[in-house]
């Protein structure tokens, strides 16, 4: 069909290049929380400072303009947490230039929709590819202005881009927005202002390899023994020696500890942060350090033992197991979650759902899993589904992103490779292929699992297209093996089964000319007959 896509091939997806492992500091005095909160509350200050300051040089950035911000910081704090203060600044204005540039991708595809919308007459139907005209005058004239609305907003964007100007809030934009609904947010004003306040504190240090213990600033013994260098201002609240303060609690890491112990003894770099939970009135602390990446497995070494097709959805994930040959291995299997509540019990869903898959994975023996190279930064703008918005919160909400790092992520421990997969027409033929013949009284195959069989089997190079029993002998042909399996190198692999004229589709009647003289009587011998047998004269030639 000439209105499909190339589909893009199957490739494996890279392995992760850090590690973070977070637990909880327990049994912190109240003198030991009271000096976090002076030495949070004294570095964001200086951190706003020096985004501020970093704003306002834009585009005019230097490496000398780099070193003074740094040594302006260092006098007052030190010059380790001043090299952590600049280098998350310039993270942060990194991405809000990111943020930006996806932002003004958004404008313009919402005015390339309205303006092409507009351009059609009142009433005209859309295609599958493109919308139709505005259904009434009153839409088409609420549209038009707000054509004008984004094309303004557009020119604004442009030019701030251009001249090298962000829009950032340390703490966040949204928490800052809550402050004008604290109804709806469930929060008082005191409540607001003690999150608001943790948000824009500053407790995360860089490591340094060959330091003790891989960190100067924020250090942790391989005993668990936690101390923090303290900023110049506040060095009169030091309990040790060289101006550091210890706090009366030993922290360990549950998972990845061995690895995170293994570094701290060899003295190798790990980056700490330290964050207090408001709702929760809990203190944690997060470490992280750079592993190397890991040499890709070849997409053929991968799909040796099979592979487990998986279909993304709003709310579970559709899986089926794959041998080497394409076919559907035993029941499919759904893992649920819940994407609900706050964003870090979202997350936990998320985990929990990949976490069966993976031991699912590993029980089976399968040593790849196949998942959609989704993303729909796309497809949710309001212009181009217009009043559809359960289906715009439905996009919007699967954690398509998320899922397939925190998948990376967690496959990577356990030897599984990930391979990513183009999604165009998997739920579609999926379901025309595979849903019908893979229902019985005992199973009900749903169309997300049948899209993940395609998945799996794009995966694995093979076409959508399932293998079909071929005819008896006696039927049209005698001794060929005819399939609707097209081959690896065949164009138009991954269409529709084309729909052959003749009788065996039944979409024309057969030939009743030249099937007479071959048709076996059907006169019942003995039966007397009302039609009188009349020879014809022969054809007499010179």
């Amino acid at each position: 069909m000439g209105g499909l896509r190339e589909v893009a091939a199957p490739f494996v997806v890279t392995g992760p290049s850090g590690v973070a492992v977070r637990t909880r500091l327990k049994g912190l005095t109240a003198g030991d929380e009271e000096v976090l909160r002076l030495v949070g509350a004294h570095l964001g200050s200086l951190a706003s400072r020096d985004l501020k300051a970093r704003c306002v040089e834009g585009l005019e950035h230097s490496a000398e303009s780099w070193a003074a911000r740094k040594r302006e910081l260092t006098g007052v704090s030190s010059s380790r947490w001043a090299g952590s203060i600049t280098k998350a600044t310039h993270d942060q204005w990194a991405l809000a230039r990111r943020g930006q540039a996806a932002h003004i991708q958004g404008l313009e595809a919402g005015i390339r929709t309205i303006a092409h919308r507009l351009s059609l007459p009142v009433g005209a139907k859309g295609t599958k590819r493109a919308p139709g005209g505005y259904r009434s005058r009153r839409e088409w004239h609420a549209k038009a202005r707000r054509l004008r609305v984004l094309e303004d907003r557009l020119g604004r964007v442009r030019a701030e881009r251009d001249a090298g100007r962000v829009r950032v809030v340390r703490g966040g934009r949204r928490l800052a927005r809550t402050r004008h609904h604290l109804a709806d947010a469930g929060l008082t004003a005191a409540q607001w202002r003690r999150r608001w306040e943790a948000e824009r504190w500053f407790l995360q240090a860089d490591g340094e390899s060959g330091k003790r213990f891989g960190n100067e600033t924020i250090r942790i013994t391989p005993e668990g023994d936690v101390s923090i260098k303290l900023p110049a201002p506040l060095a009169h609240l030091a309990n040790a020696a060289h101006g550091r303060y210890a706090l009366a609690t030993k922290v360990s890491f549950a998972h990845r500890g061995s690895e995170w112990a293994d570094r701290v003894v060899a003295n190798r770099a790990v980056a700490y942060r330290v964050h207090h939970d408001t709702g929760r009135d809990r203190w944690y602390v997060t470490a992280s350090w750079q592993i190397p990446a890991a040499q890709a497995v070849p997409l053929e070494a991968a799909l040796a033992h099979g592979v487990i097709g998986v279909d993304t959805n709003a709310d579970h994930l559709a899986a089926w197991r794959l041998d080497t040959h394409g076919n559907p291995c035993g029941d499919p299997r759904r893992f649920f979650y819940t994407l609900t509540g706050t964003a870090p019990h979202r997350d936990a869903q998320v985990r929990h759902a990949l976490t069966r898959l993976l031991h699912w994975a590993h029980s089976c023996g399968v040593k790849a899993i196949a998942v959609e190279d989704l993303d729909f930064q796309a497809e949710k703008t309001r212009e181009k589904h217009g009043r559809r918005r359960r289906f715009r919160q439905l996009i919007s909400g699967m954690p398509t992103g998320r899922l397939r790092a925190r998948l990376t992520s967690m496959a990577d421990a356990t030897g599984i490779t990930i391979i990513a997969v183009d999604p165009a027409y998997t739920s579609k033929w999926g379901a025309q292929h595979w849903q019908k013949p893979l229902t019985s009284t005992t199973r009900r195959t749903s169309r997300h699992d049948a899209a993940s069989i395609a998945i799996g089997r794009r995966a694995q190079g093979h076409p959508i297209r399932r293998r079909t029993t071929p005819p008896p002998h006696d039927q049209s042909d005698r001794a060929g093996h005819r399939t609707v399996q097209a081959g690896p190198g065949t164009l138009g692999r991954e269409e529709a089964r084309p729909r052959i004229p003749g009788p065996r589709t039944r979409c024309v009647p057969p030939n009743a000319e030249r099937t007479r003289a071959t048709r076996a009587s059907n006169t019942v011998r003995g039966a007397r007959s009302d039609q009188e047998w009349v020879q014809d004269s022969l054809l007499l030639t010179e």
